[in-house]
């Protein structure tokens, strides 16, 4: 890295003798007074996420433009120069301003030249220039300290000029056109005019604070988010894990009505914001089951008639608790009538056909098949073919024909399998960390 740098400084040195010419550096006074504006505006820069955003390179793209490479490269490196022993920064990250606000400056330089070439009387061309110079050298500029901060400190390029420079670029874009319009003023009336730079460097100097600032705000933001959902949806994960616990074989069941929920929304052609609602009612399904007492949770005989009344409450209870977060409202109402029949003699409410959401329907069916397919269940399992005979038996009075069917085409398929006696299986449908992901983006469509 410290060699990169050099290099990049001394070339950026050498080109600029070699480029530079004595009507460069004329008139004098526009020299002086941009340099003054230069180094005076670098006192007040903005930091944000470790980089340094400056008010110099607004009287830096000046000089590219009204005085050339030279006076430009020489304008930045001296600035940063002067003020960087001020800087708490290391003394390789002081080294890479020198060479970068050295080199960006000299490059925009030539641009400009090679694009007017002298001729600033078309004042549309002029301006467009003076905004692509600066526009041209801000990205360059951002480059090169991104690359830097890349090097040292594993900071992804991509993540940096998601996170930073776009949040940045309304107000840069603003600025060029400011830079546009004290340039052209220059050319028309003189030096008088670059008093303006003093009203433009206020202004660029508040518009970079305000982006920061809502930037930072933006960041606490989400970090409050993302903190809130973790808690959140790691309290219904710790309930559900420690369902497993007291009964491994309901927490299992749960993920595998969840996997094959999901698959059936998917077929049935569903958006992926509907398959992953299901799949997280599916998961949740049975999480009322948390009231019910050992000697009902872990039965072995058939329930007394005030069991059974227990037993039809796991619904509402579930319900209860998950509509309790935040955005998780319509978990809640699949949740609720996923023991409804078709026929309206299923429980809690009675609901029938189409009043029973569909979440609701696919979640009874998954839920059906798994109990009597498991070998991890309350009942002796039967076979697929056999548990395939009875949905279909049903299909019409307790579960919904249209998506029985469905169902038996995703099990003949052989694409879906859930394997209860693998933990890694329940895990990867508990899937915590993406869940808390899900949560904790904006939830304009959740319902």
């Amino acid at each position: 890295m410290l060699g990169v740098q050099t290099v990049a400084l001394c070339a950026s040195v050498v080109v600029g003798i070699l480029v530079s010419e004595p009507a460069d550096w004329r008139p004098l006074a526009l020299v002086v007074v941009l340099f003054a504006l230069a180094l005076a505006s670098d006192v007040m820069t903005v930091e944000m996420r470790g980089l340094q955003i400056s008010g110099a390179f607004f009287a830096v793209v000046l000089a590219m433009v009204l005085l050339g490479p030279a006076p430009a490269a020489a304008m930045g490196g001296t600035t940063v120069l002067i003020t960087a022993p001020f800087a708490r920064r290391p003394p390789f990250a002081k080294l890479n301003d020198v060479a970068v606000w050295t080199l960006f400056p000299l490059v925009g330089g030539i641009l400009a030249e090679g694009l007017l070439g002298g001729d600033t009387g078309d004042p549309v061309w002029f301006c467009s220039v003076v905004v692509l110079v600066y526009m041209a050298t801000n990205v360059l500029n951002f480059l090169l300290i991104a690359l830097y901060h890349r090097e040292t400190t594993g900071f992804r390029l991509r993540s940096m000029g998601r996170s930073l420079y776009l949040t940045m670029l309304p107000s840069e874009l603003a600025t060029a056109l400011l830079t546009a319009t004290v340039a052209y003023g220059y050319v028309r009336l003189g030096i008088g005019a670059v008093a303006l730079a003093a009203v433009v460097l206020v202004v660029f100097q508040y518009l970079v604070w305000a982006r920061v600032q809502a930037y930072e705000r933006g960041e606490e933001l989400s970090k409050r988010t993302r903190e809130l959902a973790s808690l959140q949806v790691g309290l219904l994960s710790t309930v559900l894990q420690t369902l497993s616990m007291r009964d491994a074989m309901t927490a299992r069941h749960s993920a595998a009505v969840a996997r094959y929920a999901r698959e059936v929304a998917r077929l049935m052609g569903l958006p992926e914001r509907e398959q992953e609602l299901i799949h997280t009612a599916a998961l949740l399904h049975d999480i009322g089951k948390f009231i019910f007492p050992d000697a009902i949770l872990l039965a072995d005989r058939k329930l007394t008639e005030d069991e059974w009344e227990t037993v039809k409450m796991h619904p509402e209870q579930g319900a209860k608790l998950v509509e309790r977060i935040e955005g998780y409202g319509p978990v809640a109402e699949i949740i609720h009538a996923h023991h409804e029949r078709i026929d309206g003699k299923g429980y809690p409410s009675g609901l029938l056909g189409p009043e029973i959401p569909l979440g609701s329907r696919i979640i009874s069916v998954a839920d059906t098949y798994d109990v009597m397919t498991s070998r991890d269940s309350y009942r002796r399992p039967v076979s697929s073919e056999a548990a395939i005979m009875e949905l279909r038996r049903v299909a019409g009075t307790q579960l919904d024909p249209d998506v029985v069917e469905c169902f038996i085409e995703m099990v003949e398929s052989g694409r879906v399998a859930f394997r209860h006696a693998d933990e890694a299986d329940f895990e990867r449908e508990l899937a915590f960390e993406r869940r808390v992901a899900d949560y904790a983006r904006p939830r304009v469509a959740a319902a």
